[in-house]
């Protein structure tokens, strides 16, 4: 009897604590699927709106996208600009885009055409006038500029000098340059410019006056020029005098363009220092020692001798005269040549007298 009042206490003991036991571990160790149902809740549900800070990146990445997108625009149409006005001139950039400028005033629809035919007049004409109109834009400020340009590279004239006399068709034209040749120029900081003229440059312009139109031409400003011809020439042997407007600027320097000067070029004689620098028809030029301040200097009357038999013996084109004293000191080579005619006409004269006996 005792015995299983005891068995039956131990079995209500050992089902004590395993429901302890069972207690505990429910507490601690909670079950985990409402938590999974609740990430899955929470995946379910849609994203939340924009922040300011995401908007506003965007809106900097369209601003940058648009300011580069403008700045090779830009860009690209200065480049092709450059090389248009390098590659082409205005003249055939006219020509070229005739068509173009024209487009938009060539598609003019009858009345009675149709609603989708005039939409797409629209079109077209709507997307032709702007190169249309970016084109004359162009070839006016391009006409515009080169004027101004022009004015400054380009003789201000077509004929520098007006028509000769009928009856001085025949004149031949001595053009003189200024510095080095008639006269020269220095500047010094004690006494500031200083002009001196050359020896025999009275003699030589007042007996040349007599058988030529001489004409000087200097690279210098007029400004410049007229008061130092004022004090130069008292006899007025000059006829014009041109300056440094009528000269042709290209590539730094000033040059005479003697085809500007209305005269046959077959009659034209450039005497100067740097005949073959400054002239853009160096077939023309008779180059003269320079000046250089030398007391006993005798070129310019060195020079009469041969400026006079061509003024007296006029020939058909006097550059091929020039050509034939090409690498010589003209002076010293036309004594020579006319001592040698002179030594050849005698004997010719010795042997006709031979002859006749």
């Amino acid at each position: 009897m005792s015995s299983v009042l005891l068995r039956s206490r131990l079995t209500n003991l050992i089902s004590k604590h395993n429901r302890r036991l069972l207690s505990s571990d429910v507490a601690s160790n909670p079950p985990k699927e409402p938590l999974i149902a609740a990430q899955a809740l929470a995946s379910d549900q849609p994203p939340p709106p924009g922040t300011p800070e995401s908007s506003n990146a965007s809106t900097s990445k369209s601003l940058s996208f648009l300011k580069y997108s403008l700045v090779a625009a830009i860009t690209g149409a200065t480049a092709a600009t450059g090389y248009v006005s390098y590659a082409y001139s205005v003249g055939e950039i006219e020509e070229k885009t005739k068509s173009l400028r024209a487009a938009p005033l060539r598609n003019n629809l009858p009345d009675d055409a149709s609603s989708i035919d005039k939409f797409k007049n629209l079109l077209y004409t709507s997307a032709m006038t702007v190169p249309a109109k970016a084109s004359e834009l162009y070839l006016d400020a391009r006409k515009m500029i080169e004027e101004q340009v022009q004015g400054y590279t380009e003789p201000y004239a077509e004929k520098l000098l007006p028509d000769l006399h009928p009856m001085e068709q025949h004149v031949f034209t001595l053009v003189l340059d200024l510095q080095e040749t008639l006269l020269y120029s220095y500047w010094t900081r004690e006494k500031g410019w200083q002009t001196i003229k050359r020896p025999g440059v009275d003699a030589f312009l007042e007996h040349l006056a007599q058988y030529f139109e001489i004409v000087v031409f200097s690279d210098y400003s007029n400004m410049y020029v007229d008061p130092v011809m004022e004090r130069l020439d008292t006899k007025h042997c000059v006829r014009y005098r041109l300056g440094k407007a009528a000269t042709k600027y290209q590539n730094g320097t000033h040059y005479r363009d003697l085809s500007k000067l209305n005269r046959d070029p077959g009659k034209v004689i450039y005497l100067s220092a740097h005949a073959r620098e400054n002239s853009l028809q160096p077939e023309n030029g008779a180059v003269i020692k320079p000046f250089k301040l030398e007391n006993d200097d005798t070129a310019l009357l060195d020079f009469i001798p041969f400026l006079e038999f061509v003024a007296r013996n006029p020939p058909a084109d006097i550059r091929k005269v020039l050509a034939s004293y090409e690498g010589h000191d003209i002076p010293e080579e036309f004594i020579r040549r006319s001592k040698e005619h002179r030594r050849r006409m005698q004997e010719q004269k010795q042997q006709g007298r031979l002859w006749r006996r």
